[in-house]
């Protein structure tokens, strides 16, 4: 019976080409549109560990000098060296880690020397962020503490200067100093990059990671945000600067956990202010890995517009395509009438024009699908640093699908009900 319904909704649609055209590549732009966007925002909007995302929590500390204003009550995202290199020390969580970025020059055997990303960190990053290791190992707290010269190197980087063999237990200079390669990370790309949205937050990676304890011995380059707030004689970097550069992450398995460590970061900061390094009373926050992300807007602002937009865009869309079936099914009284009378019930002429709603609605869909995927490789060319992790993934692709057909049928339903109660009687009088 379906097949029958299907037979004469493609016969009525092939009898208006133009009308059916012009209902399709309505119901195509729409959804097309919609979907553009919805991957977009998807994608940015993403859960970059959703393995433990609740469990990993940014710290920050209030050492905001008293003539200071931030009238919005919230202490640096980043903290001091000083107190990163404290917190560390004294070992509250679970696993904890200190990092921040640079660039430094890269020589490896004869090779022409280039500049290389670096991430400076301490040893339970690579296990705290599920960093996956390809070849070898990261290093051990034995490694921070004195200061190794150690390094993991990325897949791509070890793939461009060793070929990707094992490199394990070969040598690499950074900025002229020798270090030996223990390790080499798998393929390791979150986004957006939670671990530290100063340096770039969507796309790339780091090349070398080494203990951060090694690159101030080092004294090596550094990027990101700096902000010192007293004059010191010696460098930013250095330990008793009062500047703050560096992220701070923790782990801890459960909310009671959480709640001890924000209470012993308070205690901290009293400590801290008694001492005179802080000047305001405590003023912690302890952000999981999604309240981190939403609190420093990682979703650019406009994208919600933009999907607002495209949505309200596809519903203008679906009311002209509800004026359009309206216009071609009531055409068809005298048609229907004739029908009726020949034993057709209502429920008949509801399911037979409801599946010509449908079939515009296959059709339109894999038209859409089509312009979302013309979108989406605009979207790829634009000069945004996201612009090259958008793609349409199969649930998308899926959803694509069903919301054209579903949203097709439900702009049916006023139409297919218009049309079933057309009174045969009167329209057989007029033939």
């Amino acid at each position: 019976m379906l097949a029958y319904y299907f037979s004469l909704a493609w016969r009525s649609l092939r009898q208006n080409r133009a009308l059916t055209v012009l209902m399709v590549l309505t119901l195509a732009v729409g959804i097309g549109a919609a979907m553009t966007t919805l991957t977009v925002f998807k994608t940015l909007s993403r859960d970059p560990i959703p393995q433990k995302s609740d469990k990993l929590f940014r710290v920050q500390l209030d050492m905001y000098p008293a003539d200071v204003k931030n009238s919005d009550n919230e202490p640096p995202d980043d903290i001091s060296r000083f107190d990163a290199e404290t917190l560390l020390a004294q070992h509250r969580a679970k696993a904890q880690v200190i990092t921040n970025g640079g660039d430094a020059a890269l020589e490896v055997g004869t090779q022409t020397p280039m500049t290389a990303s670096m991430r400076y960190t301490s040893a339970d990053f690579f296990p705290m962020f599920q960093v996956p290791l390809h070849y070898g190992h990261g290093w051990n707290a034995n490694d921070d503490a004195s200061r190794s010269r150690v390094a993991v190197l990325s897949e791509e980087l070890n793939e461009k200067v060793f070929g990707g063999t094992n490199s394990v237990g070969k040598t690499i200079r950074v900025d002229g100093t020798p270090f030996t390669v223990i390790g080499v990370a798998g393929h390791w790309r979150p986004d957006p990059r939670y671990y530290d949205v100063n340096n770039q937050r969507y796309g790339g990676g780091e090349q070398v990671y080494i203990p951060f304890s090694t690159s101030r011995d080092l004294k090596l380059g550094i990027s990101g945000n700096m902000n010192c707030y007293k004059a010191a004689n010696d460098e930013s970097t250095s330990l008793n600067a009062v500047c703050t550069w560096l992220q701070y992450w923790v782990e801890l398995g459960s909310p009671a956990e959480a709640a001890a460590y924000k209470a012993y970061l308070t205690n901290y900061s009293e400590q801290q202010r008694a001492a005179g390094r802080y000047s305001r009373p405590p003023n912690v926050r302890l952000r999981n890995v999604m309240e981190w992300l939403d609190y420093r807007k990682i979703v650019p602002s406009d994208a919600h517009l933009q999907l607002w937009l495209a949505l309200g865009f596809l519903v203008v869309c679906l009311v002209n395509v509800v004026g359009l079936l309206m216009a071609k099914f009531l055409r068809k009284q005298g048609e229907i009438g004739v029908r009726r009378a020949l034993g057709a019930t209502r429920r008949d002429i509801f399911i037979q024009f409801l599946m010509e709603a449908g079939v515009i609605g296959l059709v339109g869909s894999f038209g859409g699908l089509l312009l979302s995927l013309l979108g989406l490789w605009a979207v790829r060319h634009q000069p945004s640093g996201y612009a090259e992790i958008i793609h349409l993934d199969p649930a998308m692709l899926a959803l694509t699908i069903v919301l054209g057909v579903i949203a097709t049928l439900l702009a049916g339903l006023l139409p297919a009900f218009r049309a079933m109660r057309i009174t045969p009687a009167i329209q057989l009088k007029t033939q």
